[in-house]
């Protein structure tokens, strides 16, 4: 965390004015807004988009909206969208033939991004894929430039589990600009920590003030007593060694009798990066056109090769995105794939929870090694 003495304080007309320097800036920001029921990502061409007074209700299979007490920019935990879909988008254009089978490559975007209010286990999703992604010349062309505003935790949701696994629920690196909110009687405000040059740039456009003692200490205090507000956690222990021990374990028949096999998990997951290629043409045959999309796990084609498929049971496939997610992606990456932030619960339509799975697999465990 910077010093005290470099902390600032901007109030809430100062975040309609920082959304407004950004823009002014050339970035195109994108931002939390109410749609559909839910608080989604999307561009921002003001402020007054932000989801000021919503917060979520999230439990395993349910996500609902609820009105705040307080008018609260950031008083909600995860949506179903991840700030992926951004640097890693759904569907992306390849290249396309004209009618003389030209070869166009697919334009790329070239405004630059912001991203306002990322929480601490999206910033280590995001570090999570540049790794996954090194090799990706369209990830890194987005994500160059990219301008973050974090938005520290003081309030995780029913579903979150960050603080198990380090990445939350205050922001520590990747952020530009990370802000912590705050209402009490000195009002509505933020506390700025500035991250990079651009960062101090920015802000330095933008009317701020010096942040007091007690105000730092407050708000540092309350992105701290989050981290034991989280009602989950993952196991503690060698989770890689855990799930490779457990291959057999008859808990992964148990869970593949609830799973729809719906891959709901992998598509708000903001870390799995999987992706399959399709190409089309017109019904003239005089246009041709590559694409990339995201793929599943649980899809039954995944794995398929010559022959069939490799994981045709939805306990095979299952037991593969838990174990590659907490185990074998230290071996891949050297980091895990989960960042704690609980989509995948939320999200689940048959309420499947990959803590009390892992802690049911850590238990049998525990058992035999008592025999």
């Amino acid at each position: 965390m910077p010093a005290v003495e470099d902390v600032r304080v901007l109030d809430r007309g100062g975040l309609d004015r920082l959304v407004e320097v950004l823009l002014r800036e050339g970035y195109r920001v994108v931002g939390p807004m109410v749609r559909d029921d839910a608080i989604v990502l999307g561009e921002l061409t003001s402020s007054a988009a932000l989801p000021a007074g919503w917060g979520v209700e999230t439990a395993p299979g349910r996500y609902r909206l609820r009105r705040r007490d307080d008018a609260a920019v950031f008083g909600h935990s995860a949506g179903p969208q991840s700030w992926k879909r951004f640097l890693h988008p759904p569907h992306r254009a390849l290249w396309s033939t004209g009618p003389g089978g030209e070869f166009v490559p697919a334009e790329e975007p070239g405004a630059r991004q912001a991203f306002l209010g990322v929480r601490a286990c999206d910033l280590a999703a995001i570090a999570v894929l540049g790794k996954v992604l090194a090799a990706s010349g369209a990830f890194a062309r987005r994500r160059a430039g990219l301008f973050t505003v974090a938005a520290n935790c003081t309030e995780p949701g029913e579903v979150c589990f960050c603080a198990s696994l380090g990445t939350g629920p205050g922001a520590s690196a990747g952020y530009d600009l990370a802000l912590t909110e705050r209402i009490d009687d000195r009002g509505h405000r933020f506390l700025v920590d500035v991250g990079s040059p651009e960062g101090a740039r920015i802000l330095a456009l933008v009317t701020t003030r010096e942040a007091a003692d007690d105000e730092v200490a407050l708000a540092r205090d309350d992105v701290a007593a989050a981290a034991g507000k989280m009602g989950r956690a993952l196991p503690p222990g060698d989770l890689r060694a855990l799930l490779r021990d457990s291959r057999d374990s008859p808990v992964w028949s148990e869970i593949a009798s609830r799973c729809l096999t719906c891959g709901n998990c992998t598509m708000v997951c903001p870390t799995c990066f999987c992706t399959s290629t399709e190409e089309v043409t017109d019904v003239t045959g005089e246009h041709t056109g590559r694409a990339e999309r995201w793929a599943s796990c649980f899809e039954l084609d995944f794995s398929y090769v010559h022959g069939g498929s490799v994981r045709t049971s939805g306990e095979g496939r299952y037991r593969q995105w838990m174990s590659h997610k907490l185990g074998t992606w230290h071996d891949q990456f050297g980091t895990s794939g989960c960042v704690g932030c609980g989509r995948c619960i939320a999200w689940c339509p048959a309420g499947i929870d990959i803590t009390a799975e892992a802690a049911k697999l850590a238990g049998e465990g525990a058992g035999d090694a008592g025999r």
